[in-house]
């Protein structure tokens, strides 16, 4: 398995940057559950890795997947050296099309929190920035932060999101493990 790595904005009940609220949020989500969402979607939990496009060896350090960049780095150092100062945040490191199931993985430092499901060019995810597809999942089958728990269900979730909404961009889905730091950014 390669491992990746990214920064991220927090979002949860003490969010107060710009965008939508957290109850708000919820509400629109229809996921009163959540304590926190620990996402890959840009637009929810924003991208604090700012690459310098400009410096030809930054591109050694940005992954890219059948031609989409995917805001996920090949070093967790580079994300150090790219990362926006600030607060608190949320240091990941995932693996994009996991082969087995990766709860008990140890990652030094990490604690697993979840799948993810983002779209095909790594930007939204189906799980918890698309209103809902509840012919393929329900509220209830994701985790306090809005992740799947199951191995077996993150892949049937993926099929059956396909297959439901075969005209739907966003249903088409990378599925994504998480792991997030236990100390830094926290």
């Amino acid at each position: 398995m390669t491992f990746l790595y990214t920064a991220r904005g927090t979002y949860d009940q003490y969010y107060n940057q710009e965008g939508m609220l957290w109850n708000d949020y919820i509400q629109w989500a229809r996921l009163p559950h959540l304590t926190e969402l620990v996402s890959l979607d840009g637009m929810l939990n924003e991208v604090l890795v700012k690459p310098d496009y400009n410096d030809a060896t930054d591109w050694d350090f940005i992954h890219i997947s059948d031609l989409y960049q995917t805001d996920l780095f090949t070093t967790v150092d580079y994300v150090f050296k790219r990362m926006i100062p600030g607060g608190k945040f949320n240091l990941l490191a995932v693996v994009v099309e996991p082969d087995k199931p990766c709860n008990d993985i140890p990652v030094d430092g990490y604690e697993f929190v979840g799948y993810e499901l983002l779209d095909q060019d790594f930007s939204i995810s189906a799980l918890t920035n698309c209103g809902g597809f509840d012919e393929s999942f329900l509220p209830s089958d994701l985790n306090a932060k809005g992740l799947i728990d199951n191995f077996e269900k993150a892949y049937e979730i993926k099929k059956l999101l396909i297959e439901n909404n075969p005209e739907e961009h966003h249903a088409d889905t990378n599925v994504i493990a998480v792991w997030r730091h236990k100390i830094i950014g926290r």
